[in-house]
């Protein structure tokens, strides 16, 4: 296996989103932690658009941040632009995103992961996980090195055995011209685990100087800019500007006359790619009768003068790209600095996981991020901060930590890869949850705060500054509720919003819950009314304006806890059930699902399974 290099309790290889919030939880948590990846000066790297956030995602960065985690930090500390998504409809669907600075973001997480207590950073390229024993004792690293590790976490993102594709042009290489990691994926296949083969890819990068942004659609940030940490302190800036262009019938026609270019077409990509963020030549033929597609010009940096152009995602030849981007409006002169291209890449099979992230057959191994079938930077970092904290956790011998689809997008995310599986590149998206009424970005320090701070994560502080507001959430809303008005000031605020006239008093909490009447306009009839923050008086009004709608969740939660407080005993024989159908004895012993909640979740197990199972366990039970 090499030669003895070094220790630590949890070994983290990977230096991206998942790699960063891994080492740092099991570090923060006071675990010796050890963080290895094959470039130092790439941790914390954007390949992709610099951006974080995002419908669904930015409730999971949110999560994050609640749970402890630091990538909303991160990324208040390096955003240039902050928007909220969505403001235009339901409180349940408003998701934080910020442009970030690509340079300041890997400088902020590299400073962050080197001046942790407990973590250390070594750059080598992981080459095998050492398992003796039944258990994980260490990782090999490719020119000898060898650390020894109770725990190994799996961060490799998209770099085992991953090849670029440019037209005809191909190469084994990462991301952004970086090595790919070319011995892991066998020895995980060694271990038993079985992978597959993905595929994403980015777009171009063009210079700003040679874009005409004179007739472009200029895209604003938010005023004032919203932070995704629940700690943030400070002031945000909106420092730049992002573009709306869009393609056309010339663009389209470049395309599909350079299809028979394209290795996504000619049968040289083998890999499944994502299926709600495709290439631009994938765009134009699945939705041919579409007359133009969306372009977003979004920056690198505020002192870069690369722009992303978001939507245009391909893996076809340089001279077709340059010839398709000048086609657009305002991209006539672009000049390319970056070519895009597409990646393929060796994942594994989430299905072989826990609902901890954990290797169900290797004791001490944990994988998380794109090696586990996601997409994103987000669905990452979320995965990355799970499974620190569990391999901290299983070296001290504690239970895992599990997330249930109630507590958070986090948990409806593993739930979804590790129970159902997935064919494609997963991306979370707020229609993945059912009970995304309750799992706000705005309320997720409410939900996972208590969590963070009981693991050791999240600080009394912040726990208190959490239980303060809520505090007076609550108090405001009681007095609302019984505090009435009337008057002609009160008639003149209605007839201003177009709302229904009253021929008594109301109560105030009664007029709130009109659509068109917000906390702020009530002021006039409300001189008593405390002086509460922002975070405050948002919660007043979701929790009066959507009490109905919440109520009614809480009570479909309240209906699926009975079926995932009944856990399953790990020693069930599900093939000796012949009560059961074969495909869910199958299913069921594949999985070994921890809960009959997630047993009803496996794909191909039906609800008349579900009973049997029930009976079987009443039969166990006496």
């Amino acid at each position: 296996m090499g030669y003895l290099t070094g220790a630590a309790d949890v070994v983290v290889i990977g230096g991206g989103h998942a790699g960063i919030e891994a080492a740092l939880a099991a570090a923060r948590l006071g675990r010796s932690a050890l963080l290895i990846t094959s470039n130092l000066d790439s941790i914390g790297n954007m390949p992709c658009n610099p951006s974080i956030g995002g419908a669904a995602k930015g409730q999971l960065v949110r999560e994050i941040d609640a749970l402890g985690g630091e990538m909303g930090r991160a990324a208040d500390a390096c955003g240039i632009q902050f928007r909220m998504l969505n403001r235009g409809k339901g409180p349940a669907v408003h998701s934080p995103r910020a442009q970030e600075d690509r340079a300041d973001y890997k400088q902020y997480m590299k400073q962050v992961l080197e001046s942790c207590p407990n973590l250390s950073l070594r750059q080598a390229e992981a080459a095998e996980i050492d398992v003796r024993q039944g258990r994980v004792q260490g990782v090999a690293c490719v020119g000898g090195a060898y650390f020894q590790a109770k725990a190994v976490v799996v961060c490799a993102g998209v770099f085992l055995n991953s090849r670029i594709f440019i037209g005809d042009y191909s190469q084994q290489a990462g991301p952004d011209g970086l090595a790919a990691a070319c011995q892991l994926t066998a020895s995980l296949e060694k271990l038993g685990l079985r992978t597959r083969r993905f595929k994403t890819g980015t777009p171009a990068r063009v210079n700003a100087r040679s874009i005409d942004f004179s007739v472009l659609e200029a895209q604003q940030g938010d005023y004032p800019p919203q932070p995704f940490s629940f700690g943030f302190e400070g002031e945000l800036f909106n420092d730049s500007l992002c573009w709306l262009t869009y393609t056309n019938a010339r663009t389209h026609d470049v395309i599909r006359a350079a299809l028979d270019r394209s290795p996504l077409y000619g049968g040289e990509i083998q890999g499944v790619g994502p299926r709600y963020c495709p290439s631009i030549e994938d765009k134009i033929v699945r939705f041919s009768t579409k007359e133009r597609h969306q372009v977003f010009i979004e920056p690198c940096g505020k002192n870069s003068g690369e722009m992303y152009l978001q939507g245009l995602s391909t893996s076809l030849p340089e001279d077709v790209q340059l010839e398709f981007v000048r086609t657009i409006v305002g991209l006539e002169q672009a000049e390319i600095m970056r070519p895009g291209y597409a990646i393929e890449y060796d994942c594994l099979d989430p299905t072989q996981l826990t609902l901890g992230l954990a290797a169900r057959a290797i004791p001490g191994l944990f994988a998380a991020g794109q090696i586990c079938g996601t997409s994103g930077y987000e669905e990452a970092a979320a995965q990355g901060l799970l499974a620190g904290v569990n391999a901290a956790r299983y070296v001290i011998g504690q239970e895992p930590l599990i997330l249930s689809r109630s507590d958070g997008y986090i948990g409806a995310l593993v739930d979804d890869i590790v129970t159902k599986g997935t064919n494609e590149p997963y991306r979370m998206m707020t229609s993945r949850s059912e009970y995304r009424l309750l799992l706000r970005q705005d309320n997720a320090d409410y939900r996972l705060t208590p969590i963070g701070r009981q693991i050791g994560l999240a600080s009394q502080q912040r726990l208190e500054k959490m239980e303060r507001d809520y505090r007076l959430a609550e108090e405001e809303i009681a007095r609302l509720s019984k505090k009435a008005v009337s008057g002609p000031v009160l008639a003149q605020i209605l007839a201003q919003q177009g709302s229904a006239p009253v021929s008594q008093g109301i109560l105030l909490a009664d007029l709130l819950r009109r659509p068109e009447i917000s906390y702020a306009s009530l002021a006039a009839v409300d001189p008593d009314r405390p002086s509460l923050s922002e975070k405050v008086r948002e919660q007043v009004e979701i929790q009066i304006k959507y009490q109905g709608y919440i109520q009614r969740e809480l009570r479909q939660v309240e209906e699926q806890k009975r079926l995932e407080e009944r856990l399953l005993p790990p020693d069930l024989d599900y093939l000796g059930m012949n009560t059961l159908r074969l495909e869910a004895r199958q299913k069921l012993d594949a999985m070994r699902p921890r809960s009959l909640g997630q047993a009803a979740r496996i794909s191909g197990v039906s609800p008349s399974d579900i009973g049997a199972l029930m009976i079987v366990l009443s039969q166990r039970g006496r």
